[in-house]
């Protein structure tokens, strides 16, 4: 059930992507294809700047600073994605725009949120 997990919350993520790609000017994903991978993309570089800089800095941190950070690793992740095309407007508008949708619809599955409480 992990791996179904993950690959639930990567859909989703791809989802969420396409939809905000919608929604905001100045950032664009070629298909469903290049959402999925922008999102294991953004997934890779927000593990890897938690791991240097820690929860507080993270994409997934709250506050300003994670909000800047998630523009940040956004604007980065066009140079590994193909099809993907994002400005500086565009990727603090994405993050802002999946800040709000991540308030309704989070994007963590049940699976992830069973064993955070489990380890609180």
């Amino acid at each position: 059930m992990h791996f179904l997990g993950h690959v639930v919350r990567f859909i989703v993520s791809a989802l969420v992507l396409i939809v905000v790609g919608w929604l905001v000017p100045q950032f664009s994903i070629g298909g469903f294809g290049s959402a999925l991978l922008l999102a294991l993309v953004i997934a890779l570089l927000g593990w890897a700047i938690e791991g240097i800089f820690g929860k507080g800095v993270s994409p997934f941190g709250r506050g300003i600073v994670g909000f800047l950070v998630s523009a940040l690793v956004i604007w980065l992740a066009q140079f590994i994605v193909s099809g993907v095309s994002v400005s500086i407007i565009g990727a603090l508008l994405a993050a802002l725009v999946i800040g709000i949708i991540d308030l309704f619809i989070p994007v963590s599955t049940p699976f992830n949120a069973a064993k955070e409480k489990d380890s609180h």
